[in-house]
């Protein structure tokens, strides 16, 4: 078990809360531990990018007008509650609302990818979508940063 999932599952408790350390689940790389499916997330936005970088796209000129549907716009959603969460945070000195934050960024990002093809053959809607996911890398290594975690680029 390693010191990210140490943290992960300290900060996720309340410091008036008894805790329950399941050992076994901080353990197991899998979606069922929540430390290895956010990062998880972080390093299969990486890859989508190192593919994007590959093939020579270039996405900065995305038009982000063109992401309407559904997974999109719920990433979209989430990830502008980062300085309301961070506000939070700082406000009531409450910091397990960042883990259940980065398990919600990362449970829409997966959400997205399973409904929406990224790199595609739409030029327009790949940058548009390469921008957005390059958005929530930016969004999960921030968080996860704050909880003193690491953001791996490969898993």
């Amino acid at each position: 078990m390693g010191v990210d999932a140490c943290r992960f599952f300290f900060l996720s408790r309340s410091a008036d809360s008894q805790m329950d350390f399941d050992l076994e689940l901080a353990k197991r790389q899998s979606a069922d531990n929540p430390v290895y499916y956010v990062q998880y997330a972080h390093a299969r936005i990486s890859s989508i990018l190192r593919l994007a970088e590959e093939k020579g796209i270039d996405y900065s000129g995305g038009d982000v007008s063109l992401l309407t549907s559904d997974p999109e716009l719920a990433l979209i959603r989430r990830m502008l509650q980062l300085p309301e969460m961070m506000e939070l945070v700082a406000q009531t000195l409450e910091p397990q609302h960042l883990p259940y934050y980065a398990m919600d960024v990362a449970t829409v990002f997966h959400n997205f990818y399973e409904k929406c093809r990224v790199i595609s053959d739409d030029g327009a809607l790949t940058k548009a979508r390469l921008k957005l996911v390059a958005a929530a890398l930016i969004v999960l290594a921030r968080t996860l940063h704050l909880m003193g975690m690491s953001a791996p680029k490969q898993m």
